[in-house]
């Protein structure tokens, strides 16, 4: 928080010399060992560090695959195979790379459900927030350009049907479209040019993404974290020390989602894959069934349930954008859904709509799986556009405690007395 005073003392006078020049250990310090954290957060918590490991991940695992990786049409493809068997632990570096985007994707997921249910994009969160809507934006475009680079029939055909979409642009301004569509290829037609200007932005991208996450975590430890009940911190009983209580709960989370991580890598390296992508690209030769990486399906399903192409990309970038305007459509006073009976049944349903979404995209758009796709994505939209702002207004909250230490310790609890390490203690969920 923003009025937080660090607690370190240098114990040395090097460490005096240092701390009146460079106080950077006083920063860490104040930031990450002693910064206040609510007592009450749950492991939904953990998954801040658990994007930061994964982002690490992708970055030293990347840097290391781009030493070998060829970006050239007629290499690119046997460049993998070659990473795979013949570079020293290939293998494992490309299965950790890969296997990394998707446990990337389900951790962000999850992070994103949380600040939904949890109304963490409310004031004084707004900025936060909108930063971790970029973070998503920037992922999403690194993630596409990434899937370009095995060059395989999959990666070839999704480039060209996802960036050929900039063509209905055509509609407004005759002629905008096309160009756009041609300045992303480098010519007529995906190619090696447009490999390997796809290349350098997917290794230039995570590093911007790293410098938007540390704007991420200045912004968090200005306004401070949110929690279950939604109450800020109100008095010294309501938190802990960052170390070692909120530390070691995410280094217990990372290690059992590392586990997780390893039975992939190991295991299932290619169950999130496609396995048309291990046949080389083929301009001549269209797959039967074109679909994107997993993460992406929720927004594929709806681009094709709009019928016109114009109507879908909107639709399709609409459905993405919109979740930057969040904090001002949610009209409630209350963060947590927790405390919400009304609102938190229609978050359950819109949870289960985007799910279906993702089932619905990897079908062909025909029959019962394109009118389902219609009723979803009326369903994304109405429940930002019709139900936050008119559900914020009608609803009755529940009773809500009255402060953090009362949600953790029961009704009648002041805190006063409380050590410290309070939190280590068993809680109330």
């Amino acid at each position: 928080m923003a009025n937080h005073e660090s607690t370190y003392k240098p114990s040395s006078r090097f460490e005096r010399w240092l701390d009146e020049r460079l106080p950077i250990r006083r920063m860490m310090h104040g930031q990450f060992v002693d910064f206040p954290t609510p007592r009450n957060l749950n492991y939904l918590w953990t998954f801040g560090g658990i994007l930061t490991a994964c982002l690490a991940i992708q970055i030293v695992t990347g840097v290391v695959l781009a030493m070998h990786y060829i970006p050239h049409e007629a290499m690119a493809f046997d460049s993998i195979e070659r990473i795979r068997r013949d570079v020293n632990y290939g293998w494992l570096i490309r299965n950790v790379h890969a296997v990394g985007a998707s446990m990337f994707f389900i951790a962000v997921y999850i992070h994103m459900a949380r600040g939904l249910y949890y109304g963490s994009y409310k004031a004084p969160r707004e900025v936060l927030w909108i930063l971790g809507v970029i973070i998503y934006l920037l992922m999403m475009a690194t993630g596409f350009l990434g899937y370009t680079l095995p060059w395989g029939q999959m990666s070839f055909w999704g480039v060209t049907v996802i960036t050929n979409l900039f063509s209905s642009l055509d509609a407004v301004i005759p002629g905008l479209g096309t160009r756009i569509v041609v300045w992303l290829w480098g010519g007529y037609s995906v190619s090696g040019v447009t490999l390997n200007r796809f290349f350098s932005l997917h290794y230039l991208l995570p590093f911007v993404i790293a410098g938007v996450v540390a704007l991420h975590v200045w912004a968090l430890h200005v306004v401070g974290q949110n929690n279950p009940t939604g109450i800020e911190i109100k008095s010294k009983s309501d938190s802990v020390p960052m170390a070692p209580y909120a530390v070691m709960k995410d280094m217990f989370a990372l290690f059992v989602f590392m586990i997780v991580f390893a039975w992939f890598v190991f295991y299932a390296p290619n169950y999130l894959g496609h396995a048309d992508n291990y046949i080389e690209a083929n301009p001549l030769v269209t797959p039967p069934h074109i679909v994107p990486e997993w993460y992406y399906l929720p927004f594929y399903a709806i681009l094709r349930a709009i019928p016109s192409k114009l109507g879908g990309v909107i639709a399709m970038f609409g459905s993405i954008l919109i979740l930057l305007f969040i904090p001002w459509l949610d009209t409630s006073r209350v963060r947590s859904a927790r405390y919400r009976p009304i609102f938190k049944w229609f978050l359950y349903l819109f949870f289960l709509s985007v799910i279906a979404l993702g089932y619905l995209g990897a079908k062909t758009p025909e029959g019962i799986y394109l009118l389902m796709s219609r009723i979803c994505t009326f369903y994304y939209f109405a429940f930002f556009l019709i139900i936050m702002p008119i559900v914020g207004v009608i609803e009755t909250p529940s009773p809500m405690p009255r402060s953090i230490t009362e949600a953790v310790l029961g009704k009648g609890a002041s805190g006063a007395g409380v050590p410290a390490g309070a939190a280590a203690a068993p809680e109330k969920r």
